[in-house]
């Protein structure tokens, strides 16, 4: 279990190139947002990215390396969790607010961020739009890391990024793309 955590911390630090859409990055902390529109109503996005997020979430960001053990409990105290085995499993995030089709905030440190020293406010909102919805996911991680956790804001906002992509190509076309 320890290599797997750091295999995926390895991969999320080294992870391609990054993108622009870190707002903010220093030593103590980072903020990253991402914005997509998508060509359906807003219930049916927000049914997707919470209720089907084992359908478009990549497993190449899971400790198990399996999205279908992916689940979020959306309720306050509910829980981002993976299944990794019998009786074992991994809380990724913790729902702390719930506006059912508008927002979801969850706390906590994404994955291999839950080894360090940080916690973090992810937020999705959902915007009614004329040509459908749009959805932003924001991410303010904060926190000690050796070296800062600035030199981390990249990889992380392109797995944020990517997760994003994927959610509205599950929604618009039923595939959410090659990945994982």
């Amino acid at each position: 279990m320890k290599r797997t955590f750091s295999m995926l911390l390895v991969a999320l630090v080294f992870s391609g190139p990054a993108s622009a859409e870190v707002i903010d990055a220093a030593p103590g902390g980072f903020t990253l947002v991402h914005e997509v529109s998508i060509d359906a109503p807003r219930q049916e996005v927000w049914h997707a990215a919470v209720n089907e997020i084992s359908q478009w979430w990549s497993s190449d960001h899971t400790i198990s390396g399996d999205a279908s053990r992916m689940s979020i409990d959306a309720r306050p105290q509910g829980c981002f969790c993976e299944t990794i085995g019998e009786q074992a499993g991994v809380v990724h995030l913790t729902v702390t607010f719930v506006n059912p089709t508008v927002l979801l905030r969850l706390t906590g440190g994404l994955g291999p961020l839950g080894l360090l020293g940080v916690d973090g406010n992810m937020t999705w909102e959902f915007f009614d739009t004329e040509a459908g919805t749009t959805v932003r996911f924001a991410y303010a991680v904060g926190g000690y890391r050796p070296g800062g956790l600035d030199e981390i804001a990249a990889p992380v906002d392109q797995v944020i990024g990517e997760a994003l992509q994927r959610l509205e190509a599950y929604v618009e076309t039923g595939d959410p793309g090659p990945l994982g």
